[in-house]
């Protein structure tokens, strides 16, 4: 266990109270397709490299008729930066101690016909405290619907808050989910912020948001296009895509190798990757 100060198990209770409640939507998705499919939630503890206790997580995978593969994982972890890592992190050249707690959500569909979710929020503590994430959509077969509905609802999230956010927060996504050896971007975009450091409250109420917001349109993407019929080509165009998906994720990432240098649960840090894929 690690000790946490009251902003921090504040930012933890929040990631768990969003894990929960998307966990259950998921779950009441696949009992409306005749899925008894439930999450699996595996926990996860880390020791620092100084061998002080350096917290943990819980992974939680669920993979069913609709969801080929979905893992929503939170993890609440400190300790300190090895080697030159620490110079890559907001607030920690001078001094390697960190904190984060955060929820990372992704989700792979049966049907090509409903777009892939990434989304992700975190807060971190080092000299600095800030707050980030985003949620973005990546569907194999673009429909536009989906794409401003998933844009519409980020928008409305960010303008609540202040009306600087959509276009900066929505370029940010554009500008960082795009993989630079293909020239393309990973999906039809959505919201990317870091470094949001200020008041602790209002932050917070920004990233509820955010939460709530990507709770209420996403299902109701999924609902509405879980049964519409698809044809093989379209499932081998999924797998070509989540081919893409996998090799931004292992190559540009900022999560990943965040997991990796800090010595997270590798199932945990991997779970983005697609169950399918392939490569032409």
């Amino acid at each position: 266990m690690i000790e946490l100060d009251p902003e921090q198990q504040t930012a933890r209770d929040w990631f768990e109270e969003l894990r929960d409640r998307i966990c259950g939507e998921f779950e009441s998705i696949e009992a409306e397709a005749g899925s008894d499919t439930r999450f699996d939630f595996i926990a996860w503890d880390r020791t620092d490299p100084s061998g002080e206790p350096g917290g943990g997580g819980v992974r939680g995978v669920m993979k069913g008729r609709v969801f080929e593969k979905v893992g929503v994982n939170v993890s609440t972890v400190g300790g300190t930066f090895e080697g030159d890592f620490a110079k890559t992190i907001h607030g920690a050249g001078d001094n390697p101690k960190f904190f984060a707690t955060g929820i990372s959500l992704v989700a792979h569909m049966a049907n090509p016909h409903v777009p892939a979710v990434h989304m992700n929020c975190r807060f971190l503590a080092t000299t600095k405290r800030w707050f980030g994430g985003g949620a973005d959509l990546n569907p194999p077969l673009p429909i536009a619907q989906d794409t401003d509905d998933f844009h519409a609802a980020m928008r409305a999230a960010c303008d609540a808050h202040d009306p600087a956010y959509h276009p900066r927060f929505k370029a940010w996504a554009d500008d960082y989910f795009y993989i630079p050896h293909r020239q393309v971007h990973r999906g039809v975009g959505g919201i990317f912020f870091d470094h949001l450091e200020g008041d602790f409250a209002s932050d917070l109420a920004f990233v509820e948001d955010v939460g709530r917001a990507f709770l209420e349109v996403f299902p109701r993407i999924v609902r509405r296009r879980m049964a519409m019929p698809f044809t093989e080509v379209e499932v081998q165009a999924m797998r070509e895509w989540r081919g893409r998906y996998a090799e931004f994720n292992l190559v540009y990432d900022r999560g990943t190798l965040f997991g990796l240098k800090t010595g997270g649960n590798i199932d945990a840090i991997l779970m983005s990757l697609p169950p399918v894929a392939s490569w032409s």
